[in-house]
């Protein structure tokens, strides 16, 4: 088959690259009307690109060589090298029946005879890039030439000058044979080509490895986990490169004496000493000890020496130190605090999950034990989180040379939140709602690690969707004050993502001019108005309550009230009874306008120092009549008469 292309406009539509290059056009005609490894003869005469194709070939010859190499694919050389010489007897022009020729044979171990194949199939095409490409790699693995090699190599570049593939399979087959040099030289040009090829990156970054440059190989696996989209092996690899680089890197550069450099500049600056020491008896896996809270004239870090590039523990808390010195020198400083009310709130939101807990025979110290380790961790969580973000962008940015200790270290803090909030004993145990919201201050961790190293964790968290989205939510809000953060800002995202998580009910800020201005006569004076400790409450004890009541109750009992009248018998039964019935009819003065149950912050002049809520004033309003004047608590009309005698019965438990 003849094909005759008019040498006009319309061509070079067709080829637009070749427009006024006769070469070119004939060099894109023949790569355009190639049928597998027949190439077309292509020509220019008298103003016309002509094509001649040889059909019948083809038809003849193709069924035949894509069998021989379906043979090679299957490895079954033997009948491929039969197929393929007759293929060569019939059509001995062809150029890729003498390549296949010689990829047979260099398979079979026969190095000098398969050159001789190649030398033939260059004959017929000096273009052939797989035969260029495969001669280059015999000298390189087999004839240890690398030289001779790197001439072949180049040859193939002058076919596919910018192809990156190329150029990335060019230095596979070097760093193959141990050529670690001379291959990232072709990886790096193939990356210039292609920036966004992971494989290159992984290859050039593994190159450096080879070479002991592990900081080149650390940058490199990061990159090529950057842009790989995929989980794939590739990704795999990626990412255990990056840990084996970073562990070398540990191992070369002394991280506890960038601790110690950094810890005797904030001496220098904020004027008290900083101590280190190991602690594995800690809840987390480091802790910052401030000086004004355990009344020291140095502040302590303590940490568990267990966890892997632990120098970066030291640093992030020393960071947290610094970032609270600042806001202490803008006056903006707060403390994060939390006392038996919140701890009674978390212990009431958990009410269905201790009768459960208790239906399956845990004992009662168990369950309380299990609930105050989850107030205390969903509080840690809650403080935490928000600062750290902030914390490990000041590592990240200010000591580069110290990310293989950080990446390291966030790589097992985040191992271990997902053993949290995946393992499936703690999945089954756990209260839904706390389970939930640890995951969300997880995935915001995750998501950092993400921002900062490239890898991507979420997914091992399995979070449910509405979980994702709220964890982002809370990250987005993070990088709002991430680039231009002002001292303090920290604080107004712990109580935004407190407010967001509904938790503002287990803790609070208070600003830490505020609290350090306490003096012994300030807290003299909490005592006197509150000498009864009608304030504070424990949960546990209150949970012990609400399970005499349901026990002993005949029925429907108002549980709240009933609890509340505990502590109102307990206070007034210990006060004289002209207090008492003094305190009684003020509350009663109070009760003509109405004491609404669901709302709170009522007062009585005479229990200074106390804010009830509804169900509170209502218990105190009942017991102070029954106590102080028994003989008219009927005309009250107020329908405890029950809950006041369980409550009676509990006051002198």
């Amino acid at each position: 088959m003849t094909i005759i292309h008019p040498l006009e406009s319309l061509i070079y539509n067709l080829f637009p690259d070749a427009e006024g290059d006769d070469q070119k056009l004939i060099e894109a005609a023949r790569r355009y009307y190639a049928v597998g490894p027949y190439d077309p003869k292509v020509q220019i005469s008298n103003g016309n690109l002509i094509v001649e194709i040889d059909d019948n070939t083809i038809i003849q010859q193709k069924a035949r060589y894509d069998k021989v190499v379906a043979f090679c694919e299957r490895g079954q050389f033997s009948q491929a090298k039969k197929d393929v010489l007759d293929l060569i007897k019939e059509s001995p022009q062809i150029s890729e029946y003498h390549r296949i020729l010689g990829q047979i044979l260099s398979e079979e171990g026969e190095q000098e005879a398969a050159i001789d194949a190649l030398i033939d199939a260059l004959r017929w095409n000096p273009k052939n890039e797989w035969g260029l490409l495969m001669m280059g790699n015999i000298f390189a693995k087999y004839k240890n030439d690398t030289e001779t090699a790197l001439k072949y190599y180049e040859e193939v570049l002058k076919v596919k000058p910018d192809d990156n593939i190329t150029l990335n399979n060019i230095g596979a087959n070097l760093m193959q044979n141990g050529k670690a040099k001379e291959a990232a030289i072709y990886f790096e040009r193939a990356i210039a080509v292609n920036n966004d090829y992971p494989n290159t990156h992984y290859a050039l970054a593994l190159t450096a490895d080879m070479q002991g440059d592990y900081k080149k190989a650390f940058e490199g696996a990061l990159v090529a986990i950057e842009k790989n989209s995929r989980k794939d092996a590739l990704y795999g690899n990626s990412f255990h490169l990056a840990i084996d680089s970073a562990t070398a890197l540990t191992k070369e550069m002394d991280g506890k004496a960038v601790v110690d450099k950094y810890a005797k500049e904030l001496y220098g600056k904020y004027g008290k000493p900083i101590k280190i020491e190991v602690d594995s008896s800690i809840p987390t896996a480091a802790k910052l000890e401030f000086a004004e809270n355990y009344k020291r004239d140095y502040h302590l870090i303590k940490y568990k020496p267990e966890y892997p590039a632990v120098e970066h523990l030291m640093m992030h808390e020393l960071v947290h130190l610094e970032l609270a010195e600042d806001a202490r020198a803008a006056e903006v400083n707060q403390l994060y605090t939390s006392n038996q009310q919140h701890k009674h709130a978390f212990f009431y939101m958990l009410e269905k999950e201790a009768a459960r807990l208790d239906k399956q025979g845990i004992p009662e110290k168990s369950i309380a034990n299990f609930f105050t380790a989850l107030f205390e961790g969903i509080n840690r969580q809650n403080f935490n989180t928000p600062i750290d973000l902030f914390i490990e962008d000041v590592l990240f940015n200010r000591y580069p040379a110290f990310r293989p200790f950080q990446f390291l270290s966030l790589l097992a803090l985040a191992q271990e939140g997902i053993e949290a909030v995946t393992k499936p004993e703690i999945v089954k145990n756990m209260h839904a709602g706390v389970l939930s919201t640890s995951k969300i201050f997880n995935l915001v961790n995750a998501l950092h690690l993400k921002s900062l190293y490239k890898v991507d964790l979420t997914g091992d968290h399995k979070p449910t969707k509405a979980e994702m989205d709220q964890a982002k939510t809370l990250y987005e809000e993070f990088e709002e004050y991430r680039a231009d953060k002002q001292p303090g800002e920290e604080y107004e995202l712990v109580q935004h993502w407190g407010e967001d998580l509904k938790l503002t009910k287990y803790f609070e800020l208070i600003p830490e001019l505020k609290y350090r201005e306490r003096t012994v006569e300030t807290v003299l004076e909490e005592i006197e108005n509150d000498p009864l400790g009608l304030n504070d409450s424990d949960p546990e004890e209150e949970r012990k309550m609400q399970q005499f009541i349901e026990s002993h109750s005949k029925g429907e009992v108002n549980t709240a009230v009933c609890m509340f009248m505990v502590g109102a018998i307990q206070y007034f039964s210990k006060q004289p009874k002209e207090k008492v019935k003094e305190t009684a009819f003020e509350i009663a003065m109070l009760g003509r306008s109405g004491i609404d149950p669901m709302k709170g912050n009522y007062t009585v002049a005479s229990l200074k120092g106390k804010l009830f809520s509804g169900y509170q004033m209502i218990a105190y309003f009942y017991v102070s009549w029954a106590i102080g004047i028994p003989d008219m608590v009927g005309q009250l009309g107020m329908p405890f008469e029950q809950e006041y005698k369980i409550a009676s019965q509990l006051a002198t438990k």
